[in-house]
């Protein structure tokens, strides 16, 4: 199928297939009076208008912004039940980590995840990935973690391959089994470690459910050391590494992220100039999420000094029940300016291409290029700056993923 943007005002995208950090990401292409002209859902033409091109879809986007779809690299996309009851806690100052260790946080989804059925984490996991393509996400990144036993870690997986298989948005699938240890092996913690590594990865890498391995590195949950031992297992069965690191206290989570080899850090709150240095030195990047710092009214992860240190910066929302329950990337790209003090520049690529690359597809999504899959976003704005100064609406006009138009509800191609 062939389809051709025309009419486009301007065509904002970062260029080449792999993060860009430092000064880089703050580097777009800028291309007014633009086209996109793709086919079988594979850009083939992507700057100034040039009237000797032609399609069978044209689009009309009517001087408006054109940008890449945006890639949401870090959510926790399917559980059960919601965690409004914790509200009154946090508005009286309890700390996360003590509404853990009373059986509330990450356990109390684990309890309600166990409960529910396939078909219910389907459903309202498709309800919200409705919404993010809403926001402009044509490619999302989604964990396991809310069943913490083997039975439950593979039905969350199996259920992001079924979203995956039946589109329109694209998933990326990660396991994160090391995500809290539950509450039937609270006085047994080396033998949650060992279900981990000898019974949960094995399985999770004989279905090929997951591409990669997560795991939260925090004071109370998993330590470093845990956290080397778990992620060595993972990479010896071919998962590709990632880590929640260093979001409450400074533990060495981002070390410990850089050394592992991984991918990606992520939260990074409490990251000190040491673990910055470390990200930058091992090419790590920091996968940030600003809209769990302001729902939970906490400090904000450095990304201004990241970037300054040449750490490659993307920027997610950490979609989940407890922490950041709120699909709207738009938002967390509002506070990647607002707060991060990044630049709308440096902020479109960290939820376009450095986001592709956090979950290892940089080489076929993130920018507008001939040869990448055609992810677009049409806003209903002129210029960039618009899309950043305005904050708690929806400014995608039109979403097309792989060359195709999505439709107004988000379930289905037009």
């Amino acid at each position: 199928m062939e389809l051709l943007l025309k009419n486009i005002g301007l065509l904002a995208t970062p260029r080449g297939s792999s993060a860009r950090k430092g000064r880089a990401q703050g580097e777009l292409d800028l291309i007014p009076g633009a086209m996109v002209a793709a086919d079988g859902g594979i850009i083939r033409y992507a700057g100034p208008a040039d009237p000797s091109i032609s399609a069978g879809q044209v689009i009309d986007c009517g001087g408006r912004l054109v940008t890449p779809g945006l890639v949401d690299c870090h959510t926790h996309l399917v559980f059960g039940g919601w965690r409004q009851h914790e509200m009154a806690q946090k508005l009286n100052g309890v700390p996360y980590l003590d509404i853990l260790k009373a059986g509330g946080g990450i356990l109390s989804t684990v309890r309600a995840t166990r409960a529910a059925s396939d078909n219910e984490l389907y459903s309202r996991a498709k309800k919200i990935i409705g919404e993010m393509l809403l926001f402009g996400v044509t490619t999302c990144e989604a964990k396991s973690g809310y069943g913490l036993d083997p039975e439950t870690e593979l039905r969350q997986l199996r259920v992001v391959r079924r979203l995956n298989e039946e589109g329109p948005a694209e998933l990326a699938a990660t396991f994160m089994g090391a995500h809290a240890v539950p509450e039937e092996y609270k006085a047994d913690r080396e033998g949650y470690i060992r279900l981990v590594c000898d019974k949960m990865l094995p399985a999770v890498a004989k279905e090929g459910l997951a591409e990669f391995c997560d795991i939260f590195c925090e004071a109370g949950v998993f330590s470093p050391e845990e956290a080397v031992r778990i992620l060595g297992r993972a990479a010896s069965l071919g998962f590709k590494l990632k880590a929640h690191a260093d979001e409450i206290n400074p533990i060495g989570g981002a070390q410990m992220a850089a050394s592992c080899g991984c991918l990606s850090a992520e939260h990074l709150i409490a990251a000190d100039d040491e673990g910055i240095a470390a990200l930058a030195d091992k090419n790590v990047i920091a996968a940030l999420l600003p809209a769990t710092s302001f729902y939970l009214d906490k400090p904000y992860a450095r990304a201004r000094k990241m970037i300054d240190s040449g750490v490659a910066v993307a920027i997610s929302t950490d979609f989940n029940p407890g922490s950041c329950p709120g699909a709207n990337i738009q938002f967390a790209m509002n506070l990647g300016c607002l707060r991060y003090k990044l630049t709308p520049a440096e902020v479109l690529t960290a939820v376009t291409l450095n986001g592709a690359a956090a979950i290892n597809r940089a080489d076929k999504i993130g920018s507008l290029e001939p040869g990448k899959q055609a992810d677009i976003v049409v806003w209903d704005a002129t210029d960039l700056d618009y899309i950043f100064y305005r904050f708690g609406g929806n400014l995608a006009a039109s979403v097309i993923k792989k060359g195709r138009v999505v439709s107004p509800d988000r379930t289905a191609f037009i």
